[in-house]
C-alpha cells in the first residue's frame, strides 16, 4: 500500500489574496492527497514549525505580494536547517521569470504561474514526492 501524499499549503507574508491557495488545496485534495492549509499571514518559522509537525511531505507556498525573493529561500533554509531536507518546496503566484532561477537555487523544485493547470501540478507533485 502506498502512503498518501502529504501536503502544506501556505500563504507567507503580508499576502491576502488566498484565492490560488484554496483552489490548490481543493485539488490536492480532490486528487486524495492530506492537505494542511495554515492560512493567511504565515512566517517562514511558522510554516516550518507546521511542516515539522504535520510531517508533510510538500510545503506548498502560494505568494503574490513581491516579497517571494526574500521570504521563500528563508523557508528553505529553515526546512533544511530542520533536517527536512525531503520535503518538496513548491511555489505559486506572480513571480517574475528573473526570479524563477533564484528560486530554484535557493531550493524551489518548481515555480507555477498563476492560471497554471492544477492537473499538471497534481502530476508534477506525485513524480517529484520522495516515497519513503
Amino acid at each position: 500500500m502506498t502512503r498518501t501524499i502529504k501536503v502544506l499549503v501556505t500563504k507567507i507574508g503580508l499576502d491576502s489574496h488566498d484565492r490560488g491557495a484554496k483552489i490548490i488545496a481543493r485539488a490536492y485534495r480532490d486528487a486524495g492527497m492530506e492537505v494542511v492549509y495554515t492560512g493567511l499571514r504565515q512566517t517562514p518559522e511558522q510554516v516550518m514549525q507546521a511542516a515539522l509537525e504535520e510531517d508533510v511531505d510538500v510545503v506548498a507556498i502560494s505568494i503574490l505580494s513581491g516579497a517571494h525573493s526574500i521570504l521563500v529561500p528563508r523557508v528553505v533554509k529553515l526546512l533544511r536547517d530542520e533536517g527536512l531536507d525531503d520535503v518538496l518546496v513548491l511555489v505559486g503566484g506572480v513571480i517574475p521569470e528573473d526570479d524563477i532561477p533564484e528560486l530554484k537555487e535557493a531550493g524551489v523544485k518548481e515555480v507555477f504561474g498563476t492560471g497554471s493547470n492544477t492537473d499538471e501540478i497534481i502530476a508534477f507533485t506525485r513524480q517529484n514526492v520522495r516515497r519513503v
